[in-house]
């Protein structure tokens, strides 16, 4: 019953019926579903107030001296036309006005599902996003705090004497973090890179910036016996590292 229900929600019989599109036959299924199954009800009830709420918003004044030039047509259609051939101009008048006003609002109605889709698409990435970040503040904290955290200090060689690191190992959590608190001035043209060697691969971490910040974590791949790497890259870092222009080597 409810892949019924599904099959029949995933048509657009609800909105052509909304907007008065529907055949005879399709709208005595409509008014038999919206009678029957409360989710069909609920959601005609939702379809319904979301477009008066867009009439409502999108409401167009007619334009000025609309009303006397219809009432002037009138007149004259009056004249030398039998009264059924007026009303049956009016009539069609009225279907093409309607006719339009249905699509262009069933078009409406259509870009509101998608704008809606897309918002809601992106919450769900902001809320992705907030959980990985929660995720790695709750890490870095246990590696800062837990009693099992091995912490080792890393050196830059003579090609950049000034570098300074900690390493933060964690083997009980598997966790591994390094702090880099200081980076020697390179050329415009080149950027310090890190990388992990874990299970013979070699594992691009990103460009560590030189102004990062003292008390900024970089996340490190765990591994037993894993090996660190800081190289100097060209400027935007490379696929794979220089190992002419390693730096500094970080055992983990």
């Amino acid at each position: 019953m409810k892949e019924k229900i599904k099959y029949f929600l995933d048509t657009d019989l609800l909105e052509k019926y909304l907007l008065g599109a529907t055949s005879t036959e399709e709208a005595l299924q409509v008014e038999r579903y919206i009678a029957m199954y409360p989710e069909v009800r609920n959601t005609y009830n939702e379809l319904q107030e979301n477009l008066e709420t867009f009439a409502k918003l999108h409401a167009l004044k007619a334009p000025e001296g609309l009303k006397e030039r219809i009432l002037f047509k009138i007149r004259q259609e009056k004249r030398g036309r039998s009264k059924f051939f007026k009303y049956a101009i009016a009539a069609s008048i009225a279907a093409f006005i309607f006719a339009g006003s249905s699509y262009f609002f069933y078009n409406q109605n259509k870009n509101l599902q998608e704008e809606n889709t897309i918002v809601t698409n992106k919450i769900k990435d902001l809320e992705m996003d907030m959980k990985v970040q929660l995720e790695d503040l709750r890490n870095q904290y246990i590696v800062l705090n837990n009693p099992n955290t091995k912490r080792y200090s890393v050196r830059g060689n003579k090609k950049a004497k000034e570098l300074k690191a900690v390493a933060y190992v964690n083997p009980v959590k598997k966790l591994s973090y390094i702090n880099v608190s200081n980076l020697p001035q390179l050329p415009e043209n080149q950027c310090f890179q890190m990388w992990a060697e874990v299970n013979g691969e070699m594992v691009n971490l990103g460009i560590i910036k030189q102004f990062e910040g003292k008390d900024k974590l970089l996340a490190l791949p765990y591994a037993d016996n894993a090996v660190g790497y800081i190289t100097i890259e060209p400027q935007g870092g490379a696929s794979t590292p220089n190992v002419q222009n390693i730096v500094a080597n970080i055992t983990y």
